[in-house]
């Protein structure tokens, strides 16, 4: 498989066009902390009514089978079987009865859950993909969102890419209808903080919570809004190295 010569990461014969650059099952089977901080910056692909729909990762939360705070922690169960499966599965729930978009790292019950994104607009996922993503989550009004705004939570995210738990839970990448893609984007300085909805007494103090420090205001919740202090509250860590 030819490498990209700018990112080295292999290119895809069979993705949709050339010198797309998806990341391979490889890519997720690292510490789940460790792939939570790599995926942001990246972009989900997903094909709908012939158009690809395209979103670029803000927001992750990592997730792991000994810390209380995840289903993993819960147990073994067939609706949770992704989770135990090695890294690039992908793993599908209902919450507050939308659906969210997780994919399994390395070591079974380990994941991370990608909690919002950014529309991403280029010469393959066009104006025409954003008004489709509109479309598909409108607000309560049943005007259309703001793109700011479409993908800014776990629920939204999913609702604006037409990502369905049926279609997708416990499945593998398919380039033809899903796949993530390194498009070179790499976060400036990356926000680490506590997770969100994490109910008291499991483990609700991890900073297992990473955000894209330039889109911290499109975020499920802004960790610099007023009242947070640094050191405390949150911890900021400087550019990314590129992923190897």
């Amino acid at each position: 498989m030819p490498a990209d010569p700018i990112l080295g990461l292999p290119t895809r014969s069979d993705l949709p066009w050339p010198q797309g650059r998806a990341l391979p099952d490889g890519f997720f089977d690292r510490d789940a902390q460790t792939l939570a901080r790599a995926l942001l910056g990246k972009v989900i692909r997903h094909r709908v009514e012939g158009l690809w729909l395209a979103a670029r990762i803000i927001e992750t939360e990592a997730y792991y089978l000994d810390e209380r705070g995840s289903h993993a922690s819960l147990g073994y169960t067939e609706k949770r079987r992704a989770l135990f499966l090695d890294g690039g599965h992908i793993y599908m729930y209902y919450a507050r009865g939308g659906d969210s978009l997780n994919f399994s790292a390395h070591g079974p019950g380990n994941a991370v859950l990608i909690k919002s994104a950014h529309p991403f607009v280029d010469a393959h996922s066009g104006a025409a993909s954003l008004a489709l993503m509109q479309r598909l989550n409108p607000d309560a009004q049943g005007q259309p969102r703001a793109p700011e705004r479409l993908c800014a939570g776990q629920t939204l995210l999913c609702r604006s890419l037409g990502l369905k738990v049926p279609d997708w839970d416990a499945q593998r990448f398919d380039p033809e209808r899903l796949f993530v893609e390194d498009v070179g984007a790499r976060p400036a300085q990356i926000i680490q903080t506590t997770r969100l909805g994490i109910p008291h007494g499991r483990d609700e103090h991890l900073h297992y919570r990473f955000v894209d420090a330039t889109f911290a205001r499109h975020s499920t919740r802004n960790p610099l809004r007023r009242g947070q202090v640094e050191g405390r509250d949150y911890h900021l860590h400087g550019a990314e190295e590129p992923d190897r």
